[in-house]
């Protein structure tokens, strides 16, 4: 008898637990929300793009004839002049006649030399050297390239279609170089591509940065990273992102009453980060508002809690 008394308890027992996990628990149902207030604060929109180094205006320095080069007169990295002498050379035909006249002894050379002038090759712009791939004495044609030159290091980057409206002229842009990983620098959007290219089936508009203070060894090809503030709004009404339900393209949270009951509010929200967001109207700072802390439960009130004013959200499982 002892025996059976004894199975019967446990029985009952398990019946008791299994009806407390399957029940809905009317006494623990605010014990998976927590209680948040909206609040007054500043934020920002910022946009992260990779770019690279790379020359504003390159230009590839090649010869009017063909010819021997006679002599070289800068090396790379050096700043030239618009209009400055950078190479001299002779044409086909004077190397032939020099190298005659050359043969015949110094005297008959200087008088050949002065009779028949090098070519000089000229840099067209301001600027510096960046590749010298030719030296003296070497043969040329109109196709070679001599020097290679630049105006001015930029960056350039390519910016989705979905984030050009927060890019404009002249705005401040924080930059990142591979090369100097703890080091930030700054620089101004200098212009923006007007037509698109397409990049992974995505429109990308080529965005080119000029850098107000590069380092010493700033050098075309490097890896930069670009980071541009596209918005920001100061003393606005924020909630954290994740408190947003949202349902048939509107906007919901849960907001607790004076009498501790739950409904549901519609909301107008503004910009957003990811993390917080601005809500424009639907709630003030002054009321509570709950987000339960269990993702099935937030997913649960997406899909079922579509109606403003409906009483209790459901219990927690």
């Amino acid at each position: 008898m002892k025996k059976i008394i004894s199975a019967a308890l446990v029985v009952i027992l398990f019946v008791f637990i299994g009806l407390y996990f399957l029940l809905p628990q009317k006494d623990k149902k605010y014990k998976n929300n927590l209680e948040i207030k909206p609040e007054i604060g500043s934020i920002e929109i910022k946009l992260r793009e990779t770019g690279s180094v790379c020359p504003r205006n390159r230009l590839e320095i090649k010869p009017q004839v063909s010819g021997r080069i006679e002599d070289i007169l800068v090396v790379e990295g050096q700043t030239v002049k618009k209009g400055e002498i950078i190479s001299w050379m002779s044409s086909t035909d004077r190397a032939a006649l020099l190298d005659i006249a050359r043969s015949k002894g110094e005297e008959e050379l200087k008088k050949w030399e002065d009779a028949y002038k090098p070519t000089p090759i000229i840099s067209p712009i301001d600027g510096f050297i960046t590749a010298r791939n030719k030296e003296p004495g070497q043969t040329v044609s109109v196709n070679d390239i001599i020097l290679v030159m630049a105006d001015k290091l930029i960056i350039e980057a390519d910016v989705d279609e979905t984030d050009l409206k927060y890019i404009k002229l002249g705005q401040k842009v924080e930059i990142f170089l591979d090369a100097y990983p703890d080091k930030k620098f700054n620089g101004i959007v200098e212009h923006i591509a007007y037509e698109s290219k397409l990049v992974s089936n995505v429109n990308v508009y080529t965005v080119k940065i000029l850098p107000l203070n590069p380092p010493k060894n700033f050098r075309s090809g490097m890896t930069a990273t670009i980071e541009i503030t596209g918005y920001r709004k100061d003393n606005i009404l924020l909630l954290p992102s994740e408190v947003i339900i949202e349902k048939e393209n509107k906007k919901f949270v849960m907001v607790k009453s004076d009498n501790s009951k739950v409904k549901l509010k519609e909301i107008k929200t503004g910009i957003s980060d990811g993390k917080k967001t601005e809500i424009i109207s639907g709630i003030t700072e002054n009321e509570v508002v709950l987000i339960s802390v269990n993702k099935k439960d937030r997913k649960l009130l997406s899909g079922s809690m579509g109606i403003p004013g409906m009483g209790r959200p459901p219990a927690g499982r």
